[in-house]
């Protein structure tokens, strides 16, 4: 424990003389491609410095993910924000009978100028060590400030000034609270400053008229849906968009309970996967029929609108805006042009969209998925835009004066299905999808029986409707209740996985909130196999553990850990924000990226070295390395030694340079051209590299240059 203890107190010093640096440059022009990640809760997103976010990034789309816990669950595609005014005079003294900015990469620096774009995080992260390797360290350099006194985990502030003098702020919170961890909350502040670039110079000093501001958003619910629904998923070509809130008006105010804890009165509108014409089968949910079955596209994502100022003076909540909440064709929009006079007549077309004509008359202020999903099961149909459907709210008109602002608040979140319960459902529809005969009965979310397997899919999927609503009446009523939903424990600052030959190793250094009233010990969970997986938690310990040996573990299977600290629901009693009960901290602070394993002594002999499993077998890959299904294991071998692998006629098709002192290496049945081996007889040579002794009596166990190979068979 000494050398534990005192890699932990010498760690912050240099991190800390990093902030310092960072915290003491003062930003006056961002790149428009700079991004802040929040990786903490369930939900996972970057912002960009421009102000708004394009989630291509030249492989896929990116961002939104949900839940973050598994690979390909992003579910972001693009987001469009647009802000104009009419009866304006530029810096140049040009007159616009109307001017719009379109908030996109391509306008930086000419009718966009980022000035800011900065993370500050509540507390330091821990760190965590898996065998040496520090898997959190990469992620720093995306925090720029720590502040003990905000209320949120993350809050990333982004100021972008505009040539129509319009200094756009948004701040997005984020709070890793487990019944708060799936949305962020974006404040938005429209000021009129003047600053037309990138300085803090005033250019210019004028009322600004009628501002009308539209953002619309677009989701593919999820990315791995693509894989069961058809390419043209992963940019939203088949998602559909509803909204609620229609009676806002009349309810604003009102509490939401835990009693009563979904509601349809909030003012939101959100988007799921519907069904693409060319498939001939059901595809609700995105059911993996070439796979497992499980559903990949449960997710339901959008937003939920929390405050619109009156006016500028009359900060208070406006409960008929934003005036739209509704759809609009994800790619027929007007542009905003080059912002020279040229540009004034495609100006025109923007600023009537922003008052809330949809371009072409390809959109509405209604629930697109009730009007038209009878006669039209694909929403890609309804308008022919192959870019799909966006989400579309709209506000104003706003007049401010010089030095004047307005804000509005709204919250981002996605909520549905469990992977669980996706494996679970999507595995019964399978079975009855590949036996014609099995009519059931399928039980519904409601109890009750049906015998067709499509609408027991498609039910289940639909839950997630209520639980995105479920999501944004807790974002009400954090919002309600000035953010002061209460708090997890602070995790341990410090947490070292270390593999070990009997034994895989968890130390920690004790959360700062082992002093504060309730605090109940901590919880560590393990994932086997694969990081993107369910975790199960194997260990409850009390205040002041700070160690923990797992002794379950199997040589050759990967662990994943990750540590909670929790109380006992003492400061969370109230139910006013949220169900009552423990709190625990975040998963994400401290979940090892890199396996652990059991690492075995070196062989004492080339005699004893076992390939595992020999025959390998496809058929039986799941029941040899759980979630690693083309591995093989060289057992018992010399601590320092390389390993080749030929075909039975002499091809060398991978080198294993094998230095860490065990007895164990892996080969995940990939050649060193990336190609998957196909069936046959294979050979591993290996060749020890140094004189090694035995450690208890000196005696020389291998000479440099010594050989040995196996034979090893492989049936795919």
């Amino acid at each position: 424990m000494t050398n534990f203890k005192k890699k932990f107190s010498t760690y912050p010093v240099y991190v800390l003389a990093l902030l310092v640096l960072i915290s003491g440059y003062v930003y006056s022009q961002v790149e428009g491609t700079r991004t802040r990640y929040i990786r903490i809760g369930s939900l996972h997103n970057h912002y960009t410095a421009y102000g708004s976010e394009r989630a291509w990034n030249n492989q896929y789309y990116e961002g939104v993910i949900w839940p973050a816990d598994y690979l390909l669950t992003d579910n972001a595609v693009i987001e469009r924000f647009w802000y104009g005014v009419r009866d304006f005079v530029d810096a140049d003294n040009r007159r616009w009978d109307v001017y719009a900015v379109h908030s996109t990469a391509d306008y930086v620096g000419n009718s966009l100028f980022p000035v800011q774009l900065s993370q500050t995080a509540k507390f330091e992260p821990p760190t965590v060590i898996v065998d040496g390797i520090d898997v959190t360290a990469h992620h720093l350099q995306q925090i720029d400030d720590y502040n003990p006194d905000q209320i949120p985990d993350r809050i990333v502030t982004n100021v972008v000034n505009s040539s129509m003098g319009l200094t756009m702020t948004r701040r997005i919170l984020a709070f890793s609270q487990q019944h708060h961890d799936n949305y962020h909350i974006r404040e938005y502040t429209f000021e009129n400053t003047g600053k037309t670039g990138y300085s803090d110079d005033v250019k210019i000093q004028q009322t600004l008229k009628d501002l009308y501001i539209t953002l619309q958003v677009r989701y593919s619910v999820s990315r791995e849906g693509e894989f069961s629904i058809g390419g043209t998923q992963r940019w939203g070509m088949h998602s559909w968009v509803t909204r609620r809130g229609e009676n806002y008006p009349a309810q604003a105010g009102n509490p939401i309970t835990e009693e009563n804890p979904i509601v349809d009165w909030l003012r939101a509108g959100f988007q799921w996967t519907g069904q693409n014409v060319a498939n001939a089968w059901d595809n609700i949910g995105g059911p993996h029929r070439s796979g497992d079955g499980r559903l990949l596209a449960v997710q339901h994502a959008g937003m939920v609108v929390l405050h619109v100022d009156n006016n500028p003076v009359e900060k208070v909540d406006d409960p008929h805006q934003p005036f739209i909440i509704g759809w609009h064709a994800g790619g027929t929009f007007p542009s905003a042009g080059d912002m020279t006079p040229a540009a004034m007549p495609q100006m025109a077309h923007v600023y009537s969209m922003l008052q809330g004509n949809p371009h072409h008359g390809l959109g509405g202020n209604y629930r697109m998925d009730e009007a038209y999903l009878e006669s039209n099961p694909d929403p890609h149909t309804v308008h022919g835009d192959r870019g799909g459907s966006n989400l579309w709210l709209a506000f104003g008109p706003f007049t401010l004066e010089f030095g004047e602002s307005v804000t509005f608040i709204v919250a981002e979140g996605v909520n549905g299905l469990s992977r669980q319960k996706a494996e679970e459902i999507g595995r019964r529809w399978k079975r009855a999808n590949d036996d014609p005969s099995d009519t059931g009965p399928f039980t519904l979310p409601d109890g009750s029986t049906t015998n067709d397997k499509d609408d027991f899919k498609n039910e289940w999927t639909y839950t997630g409707k209520d639980s995105i609503m479920l999501t944004f009446g807790r974002v009400y009523r954090n919002f309600q209740s000035g953010y002061n939903i209460p708090a997890p424990p602070l995790p341990p600052p410090y947490f070292e996985v270390t593999s070990g030959g009997d034994r895989i190793m968890l130390e920690w250094v004790e959360s700062p909130s082992e002093r504060e009233p309730g605090f109940a010990g901590y919880r560590i969970y393990r994932a086997v196999g694969k990081l993107d997986t369910t975790y199960q938690k194997i260990a409850e310990l009390g205040p002041g553990a700070t160690s923990f040996d797992d002794t379950d573990a199997r040589r050759g299977v990967s662990y994943y850990y990750y540590i909670t600290a929790f109380n006992d629901g003492s400061n969370n009693a109230s139910g006013e924000t949220n169900p009552t009960g423990e709190l625990e901290s975040n998963r994400f602070y401290t979940r090892t990226t890199e396996p652990a394993f059991l690492k075995r002594a070196p062989g004492s002999s080339l005699e004893a070295i076992r390939v595992v499993p020999n025959p390998y077998n496809i058929r039986a890959r799941h029941l040899q390395y759980p979630a690693e299904p083309d591995k093989i294991m060289f057992l018992n071998i010399p601590g320092q030694c390389i390993i080749r692998i030929y075909t039975e006629r002499g091809d060398l098709i991978e080198t294993i340079e094998h230095t860490d002192g065990s007895g164990d290496a892996t080969w995940q049945s990939i050649t060193s051209s990336r190609q998957v081996v196909v069936s046959g007889i294979y050979i591993a040579h290996f060749t020890v590299t140094e004189d090694q002794y035995d450690p208890d009596t000196g005696d020389l166990l291998f000479r440099a240059g010594d050989t040995a190979f196996r034979k090893f068979v492989v049936i795919r």
